[in-house]
């Protein structure tokens, strides 16, 4: 079975946003941080090289495919921010009529910058994604 390549890691926050070249992006990285640690509770941590993710949970699938993946993550990519969240059908036809310019993934939402998008959605994102993959995966 493959192994996960997006793993929690000792690497630095701060170090990674601050190697972010647009200014923009960096400081919107920054306050992101802010956001999703006092939505969440939880510290950031790196995932991988290149996400920013916050607490965890274990999954396994049907398949035997197990591992643990961040419960909201984020990460500064070139052309937008993509945002990993585990949003219901009923969650994303709620909110993201009225979430601001951004466009959709299976498991993730991508914006250019923070202005683009309503901060109090976004908020409620965050939770609901913690309640979502807490009520999916209740071991954590």
């Amino acid at each position: 079975m493959a192994k996960n390549k997006t793993i929690a890691t000792a690497n630095s926050v701060t170090d990674f946003i601050n190697a972010v070249e647009d200014a923009t992006k960096r400081n919107d990285a920054f306050e992101l941080v802010k956001i999703i640690q006092k939505q969440t509770g939880f510290e950031p941590k790196m995932w991988g090289a290149s996400i920013i993710g916050f607490g965890s949970y274990h999954y396994k699938y049907d398949s035997g495919h197990e591992g643990d993946a961040p419960l909201v993550g984020f990460s500064p990519r070139k052309d937008a921010f993509s945002f990993y969240v585990y949003l219901t059908d009923e969650n994303k036809e709620e909110l993201l009529p009225d979430f601001g310019k951004h466009k959709v993934a299976k498991a993730c939402v991508y914006f250019k910058k923070l202005t683009d998008i309503d901060p109090e959605i976004l908020k409620k994102m965050i939770s609901l994604s913690v309640k979502n993959l807490n009520k999916l995966y209740p071991s954590n």
